[in-house]
């Protein structure tokens, strides 16, 4: 027999989880698409202000982004994006060589027109924001191209993986796109869309690796 008390925890503990994921998912996407600078402090009180939520949810998200990685601690508690090290860098660029390589591998048999045709309107967007100056819409629509031709890949752990990767950049990323002062999308998603057309797994890994490495590497130089 389920009581009235033991429904109203039910319900006390959905609201709780549901508040912690807004806080989450919401500060998450943030961090991964640069609206939050390297070395930025948070705190709880303001967090919980901002997502209009008591600081519990908003400790617990800043945990579990703090395990990924996205946000560091302080022994004293200070919460605050990470500011990355040359050799950090080169690392997350080498993972993302990795992952992303294979998931575009993976893809390529499943690259269907459709899948095609969809990148290319990406990447057209991304021309578009790039004229704006628009360094969050830039990382956000990047990101949405790589997503996109990743999910025909069909491996959602090395999927979610990868992403890791993008969280833990993401505040580098807009401080990359200030030194790269782009005026165009990017060269190599062209020929990434180039090799998917032909088919040619060479051409597409040596474009997605140039592609996700150079800024990088360049960064971190």
């Amino acid at each position: 027999m389920i009581t009235n008390t033991s429904m109203q925890g039910t319900v006390r503990s959905d609201v709780a989880v549901s508040a912690h994921d807004r806080v989450y998912r919401g500060l998450r996407t943030r961090i991964m698409h640069g609206q939050i600078a390297p070395g930025q402090a948070l705190t709880l009180r303001g967090l919980g202000r901002e997502f209009g939520v008591s600081m519990t949810p908003a400790r617990e998200a800043v945990n579990r982004l703090v395990a990924e990685g996205a946000l560091q601690m302080s022994s004293s508690g200070r919460v605050s994006t990470p500011e990355l090290s040359n050799e950090r860098i080169e690392e997350l660029a080498a993972l993302r060589a990795l992952i992303e390589v294979e998931l575009a591998s993976r893809a390529l048999p499943r690259a269907h027109i459709a899948l095609i045709e969809r990148l290319q309107t990406i990447n057209a967007s991304i021309a578009d924001v790039v004229s704006n100056r628009d360094a969050v819409g830039y990382i956000r629509t990047n990101l949405e191209f790589h997503r996109t031709l990743y999910l025909r890949a069909q491996a959602p752990a090395m999927l979610a993986m990868a992403e890791t990767v993008w969280l833990q950049l993401g505040p580098t990323m807009r401080a990359l796109y200030g030194r790269l002062r782009r005026s165009e999308a990017p060269q190599y998603h062209r020929l990434i869309i180039a090799a998917l057309n032909a088919g040619d797994e060479p051409g597409l890994r040596l474009a997605v690796r140039s592609d996700v490495t150079q800024g990088l590497r360049m960064l971190a130089g």
